[in-house]
């Protein structure tokens, strides 16, 4: 019995997640031609239409969809083969393909990324900074290992492992008449002035569930794309924003007409840690990698 290649089935998950020949083929490194008669042939093996053809789109059918769902299990089997096949055996050693949120991203990776590579010389980290859901897309299909993400966030069934936690702080102009007290409150906190990170960054989610004001997620005045272009607004007098500590003592903090005070409610206000799929076979292996990254920020405070 003649099976479908790897090739074929990539070829498949690409344009069924593109909706897009040309964009698949870019994915996939190959011609556009190429691509199309990789599909076509997948269809006559299998006897079945897997896509719908027109000049202007191209749509997956309702079994192209199920299949392509079970080919991203099979290359992500195959990629954990060849992982295997890398790695000598030793803790963290190998490939690891690892996502991290631009919430955590710049913070994190500095303090931490010295330490790991002086423990454990043989791991060939590859990084991806994506937003949360994102990351998630990309554990589910295989092609991530792991994701450093911010908690609570629903991650299905994925497993976890937390790492480390803290609080958010008030950042505001220099000159702002609320940074003579000692902390903010929430019924303090001017909320017409509040610049927010764009939808998709749970950042700003845990930061207004943290004052319980979730019901300005979509009537804040502004929303950046990151939290350099947040704290470049709030220097320019224009609104306050939340920072999450890890941020405090990096370069992001290089201007000095800012204020920064801590938020009168309760923390923890967020939770950092290591997602990965249930069936991953380096289990042991990430729950050491959460443990290291938890001590070399505790030894970077």
């Amino acid at each position: 019995m003649n099976l479908p290649t790897l090739r074929q089935l990539k070829y498949l998950v690409a344009v069924v997640e593109l909706k897009h020949f040309g964009k698949a083929a870019e994915r996939c490194f190959v011609t556009q031609s190429t691509l199309s008669v990789g599909i076509q042939e997948l269809e006559s093996l299998l006897n079945c239409q897997l896509l719908e053809r027109s000049k202007r789109k191209v749509l997956p059918t309702p079994l192209g969809i199920e299949l392509s769902q079970r080919a991203q299990h099979l290359i992500s089997l195959a990629s954990e083969m060849v992982d295997i096949a890398h790695n000598d055996g030793s803790p963290l050693s190998g490939p690891l393909r690892l996502g991290v949120i631009p919430t955590i991203g710049p913070f994190l990776l500095p303090k931490v990324l010295p330490g790991i590579r002086q423990n454990f010389p043989k791991l060939e980290l590859s990084l991806q900074e994506d937003q949360s859901s994102q990351l998630l897309k990309q554990l589910e299909t295989g092609s991530l290992d792991a994701a450093v993400m911010a908690f609570p966030y629903p991650i299905g069934k994925m497993q976890s492992c937390m790492f480390w936690h803290e609080d958010f702080l008030v950042a505001l102009p220099k000159k702002h008449p609320l940074t003579t007290a000692i902390s903010l409150s929430t019924d303090a906190l001017p909320k017409e002035e509040l610049l927010m990170l764009k939808e998709g960054h749970c950042l700003s989610d845990h930061a207004l569930a943290a004052c319980k004001l979730s019901g300005l997620k979509t009537s804040a005045n502004f929303q950046g794309t990151s939290l350099y272009t947040l704290i470049q607004m709030v220097a320019g007098n224009l609104g306050i924003t939340f920072l999450p500590e890890m941020a405090i003592n990096s370069e992001l903090m290089g201007s000095r007409e800012i204020t920064l005070l801590p938020l009168a409610e309760p923390g923890p206000h967020r939770q950092i840690g290591l997602v990965w799929r249930p069936t991953y076979f380096r289990q042991n292996d990430l729950q050491l990698l959460a443990q290291q990254l938890g001590q070399l920020l505790k030894e970077n405070e």
